[in-house]
């Protein structure tokens, strides 16, 4: 991908739609006159004089105990400095859009045009009254040393300067972990930190409180080590001058047990490395670039431990796996400041995570059998879920502890479950999905690559390390689309079927032979496989590719059919099903069948049943079925619920390990509470459905068609399930966001086929 076309992908990404990445969403009814009246005037009186009685209240009324400013004057704006407030503001609106779906915290995003201390700390001081928390964010050094230090005198909600903190927490979990690792006593350990801004600052005042001694301290900047001679030394810097005899980072790193770096690229080379002592542990924290190549760091030591900030190598020291949850159990307590007691707590909490059992979804999502503590894995994957019930009640439990919490928790289960409840696991599911797919791409070929839409589908997944895309069509249009559209495409296969003779006489005759007492000559194989989704299927039957794509400009009958005819279902399977992934606030709902039976009898809607159980099982989710109807549990006869009760008859003699049950109407399985009020014997118990088996083709494809359009949920699919090997077929007029997810799971299903066939012939 060129570097114009990740600019101007960049840039539509922050313009298409409504422009930038965040909006205020109302959190209470707002459709009728009385909604209104209550949400303003005169409603609105009510808590204002409740508020106006007790200031408390204002956080039984209004949503100040969840919101969080994100503030900047954009002083130091990522690797970019001073670029100013109006510039700085894509960053901000991105740390909002992080604290939301890491940890269900609203944010309102202020940029200041104030460079002077006094005014911006008496701004930020006059907003206490409408946030309950203040992240700081790019602010330079050393402004945002006395700006941080000033506000946590003067506020009584939580002020956090993220840049310097989040890094230092991260990296200093790693930190403790690498030690044991390493078999370093902390309090032992000689540290080097190339770099002197708030970041390297911020992580040396942490590693101290950890146990690292001062004395085993040394801080290089650019002008070389910082010496207690050195004329003109400011405060902080100060405050990390040695007195020993070394000038440069060379002199530092000789017997060095670690490296911290916080500065910029290749600015450590092998001869460096290789002074340092047994058992080294390297953070070359620079972005986008370390300090040091990770490849030639583990090929210079192989006792090294290694760490960096990106997310293509192991133990990517990441701010996300800190900041949202550090907020999140402050806030819960409604904390006066976060003190050194949470950071630590975080630290600890963090450090302990990466001990425990990964979760079979994170080594799903990183294509790891094991993930396990070890030189590779010192810190918790970002993916993790398990980081807001680990950090944010740690967090809490340090507030609480330590004197600056105003409410208290006392049941940390219950709130352990309500974190739970935040995020529902839509946040996570394709986020994990991807990385899975990335852990081990695989071939896939494209219909319909004559089309803009997937044209730049295919260098989405090629780029992103998703897919390996292979084009189908007339070379000539596809290079054209390619070039008019500066699509990059380099490298990709390009295929036409109609000059690959070779590949459409065996293709041909494989259809013949499948087809011929079906009514296909050899002229009518030959025929077909001049349509690009005979070409296509074939190719993967044949295991030139491993998935096909299509539908994006056929209809759905007309991209099925040559599938079924030339690589058919699974072994032991019946029928192939339609099913849709709604993501919902609620969390991911699995729709079926939405796309191919028209009117399935009772054992037709037990064989949809088994492979939708099958299929969710894929995404690490437990199937719970809710077979629907007009009816509950026989409250109404006809044909419809008739069927249905029959079917989860034959579920339950038959299929026992199902979590399946029905007659049920669609508000009974989606509401959990009504379900277990009103039929308590229900096998989902008091959980609710996430997954729908629809009566009827009708229903199926009118329920997922009216929550997609009426913006209710993100429909994924069509996912075409029975088939022997993956072929999926799109929504006619898919976006390029859809063909991505599609590819995407196409992926995933090649990974799980290829799983499952490994287990066979073991």
């Amino acid at each position: 991908m060129s570097k114009t076309t990740k600019k101007q992908d960049a840039l539509d990404y922050h313009a298409n739609g409504r422009p930038g990445k965040i909006a205020v969403v109302p959190t209470k009814p707002t459709r009728t006159q009385r909604d209104l009246t209550l949400a303003y005037s005169p409603g609105v009186a009510e808590p204002c004089l409740k508020i106006a009685e007790k200031k408390e209240d204002v956080y039984k009324y209004t949503a100040k105990g969840n919101l969080v400013a994100v503030i900047s004057n954009g002083t130091a704006v990522l690797g970019l400095g001073d670029i100013g407030p109006e510039a700085g503001k894509p960053v901000m609106e991105g740390k909002g859009l992080l604290f939301k779906i890491f940890a269900d915290i609203d944010v309102f995003d202020l940029e200041l045009d104030v460079k002077n201390v006094n005014e911006f700390v008496n701004i930020v001081k006059a907003l206490e009254p409408t946030f309950g928390g203040i992240n700081l964010e790019d602010i330079k050094a050393p402004e945002c040393f006395e700006i941080e230090q000033r506000l946590k005198e003067v506020m009584n909600i939580p002020v956090m300067h993220d840049d310097q903190h989040g890094t230092a927490i991260i990296s200093g979990a790693a930190l403790l972990n690498a030690c044991e690792i390493q078999r370093k006593a902390i309090g032992d350990i000689q540290v080097v930190v190339n770099g002197a801004g708030a970041a390297a600052v911020s992580c040396t005042r942490l590693y101290i409180s950890l146990g690292v001694k001062p004395e085993h301290i040394v801080m290089v900047d650019r002008s070389g080590v910082i010496r207690s001679d050195r004329e003109g030394l400011n405060g902080i810097k100060r405050e990390f001058a040695t007195k020993r005899n070394l000038h440069t980072l060379a002199d530092a790193m000789r017997g060095a047990d670690v490296f911290i770096g916080l500065s910029s690229a290749d600015v450590l080379n092998a001869e460096m490395l290789n002074s340092m002592a047994k058992n080294p542990i390297v953070f070359a924290m620079a972005n986008p670039n370390p300090e040091i190549d990770y490849n030639l760091a583990i090929d210079t030591r192989n006792d090294i431990i290694m760490a960096t900030g990106r997310s293509d190598f192991p133990n990517q020291v990441n701010n996300v796996l800190g900041f949202p949850y550090i907020f999140r159990g402050a806030l819960d307590v409604r904390a006066t400041a976060i003190n050194e007691e949470m950071k630590i707590a975080a630290v600890k909490a963090i450090a302990d995570l990466a001990k425990l059992p990964v979760p079979e979804a994170v080594n799903q999502a990183y294509n790891s059998k094991n993930l396990k503590f070890g030189k590779d894995y010192i810190i918790p994957k970002p993916v993790d879920s398990r980081l807001i019930t680990t950090v944010a009640p740690a967090v809490a439990k340090a507030a609480i502890d330590s004197g600056v919490a105003q409410e208290r928790i006392t049941d940390w289960n219950a709130y352990e479950d309500e974190l739970r409840k935040r995020l529902g696991l839509e946040d996570t599911i394709m986020r994990h999905l991807s990385d899975k797919a990335k852990s081990s791409p695989k071939r896939v070929v494209f219909a319909e690559a004559d089309h803009y839409k997937i044209l730049k589908a295919a260098q989405i997944v090629k780029e992103e390390g998703i897919a390996i895309p292979i084009l189908l069509g007339n070379k000539k249009a596809i290079e054209s689309i390619i070039k008019e559209s500066s699509l990059e495409l380099s490298g990709v296969e390009i295929i036409d079927p109609l000059e690959e003779k070779q590949w459409i006489e065996e293709f041909a005759q494989n259809l013949y032979s499948k087809r011929q007492r079906r009514g296909i000559t050899l002229f009518d194989a030959r025929k077909n496989m001049r349509d690009r989704n005979y070409f296509g299927a074939s190719m993967v039957e044949f295991g030139y590719a491993d998935a096909l794509i299509s539908g994006l400009t056929r209809n759905y009958v007309d991209t099925v059919k040559p599938a079924l005819q030339i690589i058919r279902t699974m072994e032991g399977v019946n029928r192939v099903a339609g099913m849709y992934m709604m993501l919902t606030k609620k969390g991911p709902i699995f729709f079926a069948d939405t796309t191919v039976n028209v009117n399935p009898s009772a054992r037709e809607l037990v064989d949809i049943t088994v492979l939708v159980n099958n299929a969710v099982k894929q995404f690490n989710i437990e199937p719970r079925i809710a077979l629907l109807s007009y009816s509950n549990f026989g409250s109404n006869e006809g044909t419809i619920p008739q069927k249905v009760r029959d079917a989860v008859k034959i579920l339950h003699t038959e299929y026992p390990e199902i979590i399946a049950d029905g007659d049920l109407q669609a508000n009974f399985a989606l509401n959990s509470e009504m379900l277990s009020e009103n039929f308590p014997f229900s096998k989902l118990g008091e959980e609710m459905a996430n997954t729908l088996v629809f009566p009827n083709l009708e229903s199926g494809n009118t329920a997922y068609k009216l929550l997609q359009e009426l913006g209710e949920a993100e429909a994924i699919g069509p996912i075409l399930l029975g088939m022997n090997k993956p072929v999926h077929v799109l929504q006619l007029g898919s976006s390029v966001r859809e063909i991505v997810n599609m590819v995407t799971i196409a992926v995933v299903d090649v990974q799980e086929k290829e799983i499952y066939e490994q287990g066979k012939d073991n």
